[in-house]
C-alpha cells in the first residue's frame, strides 16, 4: 500500500481542511450511479458517492457513464450481481467485499442485484487520469467492464474512507479518489481472460462443499467434482466466485458457525469441531479475520441485535420514542 500511496505524488498528500468537517463528503445516491445534486460542488476531476440497497428481492438498475468520465465501483459487502449490456453478460455471480468494477466513458450498463448491496462509487475524469486511453468503444479492450474480484488495495482505500464517514471532508475523500485512480492507471491489465466456472459445475461444487464442509476437502476432490483438472478448476472457480477454493471452504465454515452461534447455546469448542476446525483457537483466529470480531463477541452482538429487533416490532410506541430520542430537534 505504501508504494501506491507514495507513487501518487506530493499533490495527493492530505491536508486537513480549516473548515468544519463535511459529513457529506460522499453523499448517498437516491438513484443508482446518480450522485445527489449537492455532490456537484465537489472538484471536477473526482466525484464520490455511495449507493446502498437494503431490499432483499431482485432490483434492476441501468445507467450510462458520462462521455468524459470513468466509473469505478467498490463493493463494501458481499453481494450477488449480474451485469449486462444488451444481450452480452459481463458478470454474473457473487462479488465479494472489495470487488472493483471499472466502466469506460459513454458506456451503458444494466445491473441486477439479488440481495442487499452497499457500493462506493467514483466518477473520475478521463482526461485527468487516463489520457492515454481513448474514450468510446475502443476502450472496451482496456479498462471497460474490468471486474477485479477482491482488489486488496481498493478495499483498503474504501475502508479508510467509509470508516471516517462522519468526519471526512471533501479534500480527504478526493485524496482517496485520486489515489485509487492512479493505482488503476498504473495497474497492468490482464493479458488473457479466464472463463468463469460454468454455473452447472459451480452448483455441483457448492452442493458438495455444503454437505462435506466439516471434513477435510482437498483441491483435487473439488476439481474431480467439477470434472476439471486442478489447475483449470482453481482458476475458473476464482473467476466465478472471487475466492480461492480454500478460502471458499473457510467462508462456508464460518457462515455455518454463525448460524450455530446465533441459534443455539452450543459451546465455542463444539462449534469449532462441528464446522470442521481442529481446535477452538484456529476457529477463533479465522473467525476474527473474516468477521472482524471474536466468536463470543459476535454471538453477543447478534443476540442483542435480534432482541432489539423483536422489541421494536412488538412495541411500536417504544420504537417511536426511541426514534424521537435519537433524532435532532428539527426532525421531530
Amino acid at each position: 500500500m505504501l508504494t501506491d500511496m507514495q507513487a501518487a505524488g506530493a499533490r495527493l498528500t492530505y491536508q486537513p481542511s480549516r473548515r468544519e468537517p463535511d459529513s457529506r463528503a460522499f453523499p448517498h445516491e437516491r438513484r443508482w450511479r446518480q450522485p445527489d445534486q449537492r455532490a456537484a460542488t465537489a472538484p471536477d476531476d473526482i466525484t464520490i458517492s455511495r449507493w446502498t440497497c437494503t431490499q432483499t428481492g431482485i432490483r434492476l438498475e441501468e445507467a450510462t457513464t458520462p462521455a468524459d468520465r470513468y466509473f469505478f465501483a467498490i463493493a463494501l459487502k458481499t453481494a450477488r450481481v449480474k451485469l449486462t449490456r444488451g444481450r452480452h453478460t459481463i458478470f454474473d455471480g457473487v462479488m465479494p467485499a472489495g470487488t472493483l468494477y471499472i466502466g469506460a466513458p459513454s458506456q451503458q450498463l444494466s445491473a441486477q442485484f439479488h440481495a442487499p448491496c452497499d457500493f462506493l462509487h467514483f466518477h473520475v475524469s478521463a482526461s485527468s487520469y487516463f489520457p492515454s486511453l481513448r474514450p468510446g468503444p475502443a476502450s472496451a479492450e482496456g479498462f471497460n467492464d474490468l471486474v477485479l474480484l477482491r482488489d486488496p488495495f481498493a478495499e483498503q482505500l474504501a475502508k479508510a474512507l467509509t470508516e471516517r464517514a462522519h468526519s471526512a471532508d471533501r479534500e480527504f475523500a478526493r485524496c482517496i479518489g485520486q489515489t485509487l485512480a492512479m493505482h488503476l492507471a498504473r495497474r497492468e491489465l490482464p493479458h488473457a481472460k479466464v472463463n468463469a466456472l460454468p454455473k452447472w459445475r459451480l452448483r455441483r461444487v457448492e452442493e458438495y462443499v455444503g454437505t462435506h464442509f466439516e471434513h477435510c476437502i482437498s483441491l483435487s476432490e473439488l476439481a474431480k467434482v467439477a470434472g476439471l483438472s486442478r489447475m483449470h478448476f482453481a482458476a475458473q472457480f476464482r473467476a466465478a466466485t472471487g475466492y480461492r477454493p480454500r478460502e471458499y471452504l473457510l467462508h462456508q465454515r464460518i457462515e455455518r458457525a454463525k448460524s450455530l452461534l446465533s441459534n443455539s447455546e452450543t459451546a465455542l469448542a463444539e462449534v469449532a469441531l462441528t464446522v470442521g476446525f481442529c481446535t477452538q483457537a484456529h476457529f477463533s483466529t479465522v473467525f476474527k479475520r473474516m468477521t472482524g470480531d471474536t466468536p463470543a463477541r459476535w454471538r453477543c452482538a447478534s443476540r442483542n441485535a435480534s432482541a432489539s429487533l423483536r422489541l421494536s416490532t412488538s412495541d411500536p410506541a417504544s420504537t417511536s420514542k426511541t426514534v424521537s430520542h435519537v433524532l435532532p430537534a428539527d426532525f421531530t
